[in-house]
């Protein structure tokens, strides 16, 4: 495993992290014990960053991740929507509790849109800065979907980190296309900052074209890190070997292409209905207020997620 210092932060990450939102009860909602087990795979073989949120939930799987393994040097990063002092003291003491620690490696603003959010959000900073000078966080910043926000970002010398969303196709992307969001963040690294990335696969939309999203986003030298969600094994396994430049193992491949997989809609869905109208299998209606998914007509191409202004449609 090949291993980046994340910009001025000084820390040290391994180019492939752990995504830790895919295995929680907002998507695959794994048993504790089975969670837990399938961070240790990516830990024993290399991976020392593993990125999660207070929204996520993971915390109690990454806890016993960690008193399982022997290694010292594990990464975390989180996040939160706080936006006070308060909120911002209640989330990090929060992660601190439910992992067990006394630091946390990167604590991130969660989903910042532009400079107006960066200046609402401000107070939260402020904490996490004075956090920083105390040694309880090593570097903050945030995270974000949008372009303006990683510009903004881009301008203060007190964000450390950003974690953006990138891939082939700019799916998800809120204001703009790849190639925008890619002179945004390579303007970032001119300022030092470490960048991971989000997304490269389109929250599992752009499967079917997996050899193509990891060349794109394993030629962007303004990334020092890539988050990846991985929910099993055979996920972790696979995804090592690609960052390794390694061929995947045939009986890996094998039994990922035999899981079954499902259309997910996020719990912030608006039910705008842009992807009802968009789906050409007829499979999503709104029912009650509600996305609903038919599953026997999904043939999960993921062309619907193109249609949604909230990037709230996943393949898991």
């Amino acid at each position: 495993m090949d291993y980046n210092i994340l910009g001025k932060s000084g820390i040290k990450v391994s180019r492939l992290c752990f995504g830790a939102l895919t295995i929680g009860p907002l998507q695959a909602n794994l048993p504790l014990a089975h969670g837990a087990r399938v961070i240790r795979e990516a830990l024993d073989r290399g991976v020392n960053f593993i990125d999660t949120a207070q929204l996520y939930r993971t915390y109690p799987y990454i806890k016993k991740a960690l008193a399982q393994s022997s290694k010292k040097d594990i990464v975390i990063a989180s996040k939160s929507y706080a936006y006070s002092k308060e909120t911002a003291e209640e989330s990090l003491y929060e992660a601190l509790r439910e992992i067990d620690r006394d630091y946390i490696d990167i604590f991130l603003l969660h989903e910042q849109e532009n400079e107006y959010t960066l200046k609402g959000h401000y107070e939260a900073l402020e904490y996490f800065i004075r956090m920083k000078e105390k040694g309880i966080i090593r570097g903050v910043g945030i995270s974000t979907h949008t372009v303006a926000a990683v510009k903004a970002a881009a301008k203060m010398d007190e964000i450390d980190v950003i974690h953006p969303l990138i891939n082939k196709n700019g799916l998800g992307i809120m204001d703009g296309t790849a190639n925008d969001m890619i002179e945004a963040l390579e303007l970032a690294k001119l300022k030092n900052i470490g960048i991971y990335g989000m997304k490269p696969l389109g929250g599992g939309n752009l499967l079917s074209t997996i050899d193509e999203c990891f060349d794109f986003v394993f030629k962007l030298s303004c990334l020092d890190s890539i988050a990846v969600g991985m929910q099993r094994a055979e996920e972790v396994i696979s995804n090592v070997a690609r960052f390794n430049g390694e061929s995947i193992p045939i009986e890996i491949s094998e039994k990922l292409s035999r899981e079954n997989r499902r259309l997910h809609i996020d719990f912030w869905c608006k039910t705008c209905g842009a992807c009802v109208d968009a789906c050409k299998s007829k499979a999503l209606k709104i029912v009650e207020d509600k996305l609903v998914v038919h599953r026997e007509k999904c043939v999960l191409c993921g062309y619907c997620s193109n249609y949604c202004p909230e990037f709230c449609i996943k393949i898991v």
